[in-house]
């Protein structure tokens, strides 16, 4: 028995996004199987609750919602960097070390905006 899987074309139309959608989940489901991630949410759920009982705006809980969102994304592509990596570089590298910090560093910035931004709303509410 072969474990191969073929290549399906695209489907077209509203199919397309039905697939897309599909694919989509899949992804959120591989993306909180990362603790990292499962934090995010937590702190997201966390924060918002936390503005809400500060008198934040609605604009300033929206922003932080968004922001989350923002860092959700960035940890998705930074997990889909390490799988590649991991699977062209197995062994140690200096260019998949490079690779992975990297990744990294664009998750701890996006982290640093939305600490900003939370900080910010906590101090000023609208």
């Amino acid at each position: 028995m072969s474990d191969e899987r073929k290549v399906v074309p695209p489907r077209k139309g509203l199919l397309h996004l039905v697939d897309a959608a599909g694919y989509s989940l899949q992804g959120l489901r591989r993306l909180m199987r990362e603790s990292a991630a499962r934090h995010e949410v937590l702190a997201g759920l966390l924060g918002v609750a936390a503005l809400g009982l500060r008198g934040a705006s609605l604009g300033q809980i929206i922003t932080f919602g968004m922001l989350i969102l923002a860092l959700l994304a960035v940890e998705a592509l930074n997990t889909a960097l390490e799988e590649v990596v991991d699977h062209l570089s197995p062994g140690w590298s200096e260019m998949a070390k490079n690779a992975k910090d990297l990744g990294s560093l664009a998750v701890g910035l996006v982290v640093v905006i939305v600490g900003v931004q939370f900080g910010w709303a906590m101090l000023c509410p609208a």
